[in-house]
């Protein structure tokens, strides 16, 4: 697992994260920028956020690192 983050400063709400990962991004029109949906994203979508990370114009998305279960 690992974390996502939106650096809200710099983002503009351009959204093509959200046509990667919809499950892992969102935008809320009463409250831009995107935004990150889960604390944590599971492995299975790296590959998706990793899209999005280059696909967004303003680099204001990056993956934070590996997240360990705990459990």
């Amino acid at each position: 697992m690992f974390r996502v983050i939106v650096d809200s400063d710099t983002c503009e709400s351009n959204a093509f994260c959200i046509g990667f990962a919809p499950d892992v991004f969102e935008l809320d029109d009463d409250s831009p920028p995107v935004h990150v949906r889960l604390a944590t994203v599971g492995e299975e979508r790296r590959a998706a956020v990793e899209e999005a990370v280059r696909s967004c114009p303003r680099q204001a998305i990056r993956i934070a690192g590996d997240v360990r279960d705990a459990g």
